[in-house]
């Protein structure tokens, strides 16, 4: 009997004792903007309000030398893995893949076996795992987040989609795919994104168990087309872009130079000369494009409000300071050109035009970025708020790449600026690092490294100066070693050559090297090579271009969403033709 007593009080000792280590565990909230620019951010120096956000940074840490991939689905794969795009099964994105890469080994574009998501190796030592907003990394039965390590979830399975409405936002989706928990969802009549979003992280929260650590990821569509916020945030903006985005991209040069963010006289990428003249607008379209800025603006201090009603729900929790926050986006700004903007001219602008009056989109002034309302920057502006880097997203230059992250919470021992090159792979390893938690899940090895070390002031940097970092999204691809950067740029932006910079002195990548310093060039064509060799990157096919591609794939999608009205069409077309033929047989006999 008195055994049983001792048994019982060490079990209970032993329990004790585990939910004492997981409170001790940090709760982790990864937040993932969409497409936000380097400099958007307010404690970055952009011109939107982003106070919350600006406050994890000033008690933690602000990354200025984060490069993510050039696209959203390969990012979310390494951002929730710390593996290689490649070799998680999300080489890029359905929308621009080539039919000779389907089905391949890498390019299934969904997580493979094998591949073991944070979420997942978190649950295992105990966390409970939430997450809203954005996937993108996998449809249907098997590949959505409840299968992949997820306890709840209410996601979006798609490159994006309104946000005010259960609606898509470009022909290749017939609909916006919601699921809760892997079950279809619909959305509430007073949507809005953001708040959404927030919202029902909140609700998983409050109805986990109090004795466990917690992992929430919250995947916001901001500032992801179609670029939509309510008017009392947009309001504060109309006129700030008034000057137009060559003065734009002009004062965030500047305001990267003063911040130190990029070395004092390091040179500006010019605009590419296909590219329009703000002075050569109409007075109406210049109208529209600045109101479509601040809408830009107005939507990210939304996205940040929503930040700040949640961080002040975990600290009336009582668990803020045992709280790590991560916020960071996906990849560059989107150029929004030609499958987003209506003025680029041609087909597939009559086409995109044509469908967004019939899904009751506008883009009236007046309601700019309200209910039913279709905005987009475009290209010029894209390329204005990625200074000081050169071009935006889908591309591997530091436009496309390089983005803002904060990082705060316990553990945190150095506040500030930190300037060591670290890259989206890295994320998993450190929330598992700082966790407590050795991966035990998934036979693919992660390729990131921690940055734990340079978080708590161990270390200056996370790679040594010569190990070579490579990235390759459909065909655009980098590699960085040292102070040096190799990028090759396919079409229509980029002519498929590769070029050689020296980053820490020409960040806008303005100077290409690769006659210059041969050796060099040669040396990270080489290393380049084996990356590619290593994680299985396909050549991508003669004559590729991204923008024909995702015509080409909507094109393919429509004609399967609505080959009953084209067979009805041809029905009806041959009975008109045979009844012509049998008339003109009487006719003319």
């Amino acid at each position: 009997m008195v055994q049983r007593v001792w048994i019982g009080v060490i079990a209970a000792l032993v329990l004790m004792v585990g939910s004492a280590r997981a409170q001790e565990r940090p709760n982790i909230v990864l937040i993932l903007a969409d497409d936000v620019g380097f400099l958007d951010f307010g404690t970055y120096g952009g011109e939107a309000a982003t106070p919350n956000i600006d406050a994890l940074a000033a008690r933690g840490a602000l990354f200025t030398n984060y490069r993510t991939s050039p696209l959203c689905a390969p990012s979310r794969a390494m951002l929730l893995t710390g593996i290689d795009n490649h070799r998680t099964g999300v080489a890029t994105i359905p929308e621009v893949l080539p039919p000779e890469h389907r089905g391949q080994p890498g390019y299934s574009l969904h997580l493979e076996p094998g591949v073991a998501t944070v979420a997942a190796q978190l649950r295992e030592a105990g966390y409970q795992t939430y997450m809203t907003g954005k996937w993108h990394l996998g449809h249907g039965d098997g590949h959505l987040p409840v299968d992949q390590g997820f306890d709840r979830s209410f996601i979006l399975d798609a490159s994006g989609a309104d946000n005010w409405e259960d609606k898509t936002y470009i022909p290749y989706y017939r609909q916006a795919d919601w699921f809760e928990d892997g079950e279809r969802a619909s959305l509430p009549e007073d949507f809005y994104s953001s708040e959404f979003l927030v919202d029902r992280m909140i609700d998983y929260i409050d109805a986990g168990e109090d004795d466990a650590p917690f992992f929430a990821h919250v995947a916001f569509q901001a500032v992801h087309i179609p670029v939509q916020a309510p008017r009392e945030f947009t309001a504060k903006y109309e006129g700030v872009y008034d000057v137009g985005w060559h003065a734009i991209r002009q004062a965030r040069w500047e305001t990267a130079q003063a911040r130190g963010f990029i070395p004092e006289g390091a040179p500006l990428a010019d605009m590419p000369d296909s590219f329009r003249d703000w002075s050569d607008l109409t007075e109406e379209d210049r109208a529209w494009f600045s109101k479509a800025m601040a809408v830009h603006a107005g939507m990210l201090e939304a996205m940040d409000h929503h930040i700040g009603r949640l961080v002040a729900h975990i600290e009336a929790r009582g668990e803020l300071e045992n709280t790590l926050f991560i916020v960071t986006s996906d990849n560059g700004p989107e150029p929004s050109w030609p499958v987003g903007d209506p003025n680029a001219g041609g087909f597939a602008a009559w086409g995109m035009q044509n469908w967004l009056e019939r899904n009751g989109y506008n883009r009236d002034l007046e309601t700019l970025g309200e209910k039913g309302s279709y905005v987009f920057i475009g290209p010029e502006w894209a390329m204005a708020t990625a200074a000081p880097g050169d071009l935006f997203k889908f591309y591997a230059t530091e436009g496309g790449t390089r983005v803002p992250m904060v990082i705060a919470g316990p553990g945190i021992a150095r506040t500030g600026q930190i300037d060591a090159l670290s890259f989206v792979t890295d994320i998993a390893p450190t929330l598992l690092d700082m966790a407590g938690v050795e991966p035990t899940l998934g036979e693919v090895e992660i390729t990131g490294r921690s940055l734990a070390p340079v978080l708590a002031a161990q270390a200056r940097e996370t790679y040594p100066f010569d190990a070579p970092v490579g990235m390759e999204v459909s065909g655009n691809a980098a590699l960085y070693k040292g102070d040096y950067k190799i990028t090759r740029s396919i079409p229509p932006r980029g002519d498929n050559e590769w070029r050689l910079y020296n980053i820490a002195r020409d960040p806008g990548e303005t100077q290409d090297l690769s006659a210059a310093e041969p050796e060099k060039f040669g040396e990270l064509l080489a290393d380049y090579d084996a990356y590619a060799q290593e994680m299985g990157v396909l050549p991508m096919p003669e004559g590729y271009e991204s923008t024909r591609q995702i015509i080409s794939n909507m094109m393919a999608r429509q004609l399967g969403f609505y080959w009953w009205i084209l067979a009805i069409i041809g029905v009806v077309f041959a009975g008109l033709l045979y009844v012509l033929v049998r008339l003109g047989m009487r006719l003319f006999r």
